[in-house]
């Protein structure tokens, strides 16, 4: 017991650790994206325009990341592909959105791209579907 509470590298702690934010952030992220699912006829007038994309092309990204991708990186499966559209959605809200702001009005796009980045680092861990179907 005291080797898991207080040595620096055990996998029981990490991988529970990186449940926790898994689950914490991308459930945290869902009803974002589920909320313009449901009302993609009311965002699609005044969602913007990224890239060159139509505004109904971008909410539709945006939902993919927020929604679907989210949904992946609760349970675990291609964690690490699934940050990358999450990564480009907080961006875009940290730097079009908020005009730059990543500590005011930008200060919670800017938490969830830090969860995302450090997931797209270490990938989902050891309690994940990534883990049961690619263990190497």
């Amino acid at each position: 017991m005291k080797r898991v509470f207080l040595s620096t590298t055990s996998p029981i702690l990490t991988g529970l650790a990186l449940l926790i934010l898994r689950i914490g952030f991308a459930g945290l992220m869902i009803p974002h994206g589920y909320d313009k699912l449901v009302h993609f006829a009311d965002y699609k007038v005044k969602f913007i325009s990224f890239l060159g994309m139509s505004m109904p092309v971008s909410l539709g990204f945006n939902i993919f990341a927020e929604f679907f991708c989210s949904i992946l990186v609760v349970i675990g499966l291609f964690t690490r592909l699934a940050t990358i559209p999450l990564i480009i959605s907080m961006l875009v809200a940290i730097c079009i959105v908020n005009n730059g702001d990543f500590t005011g009005k930008g200060q919670e796009a800017t938490l969830f791209l830090v969860a995302f980045l450090s997931l797209a680092i270490t990938g989902a861990g050891k309690y994940s579907l990534d883990e049961l179907i690619f263990k190497q």
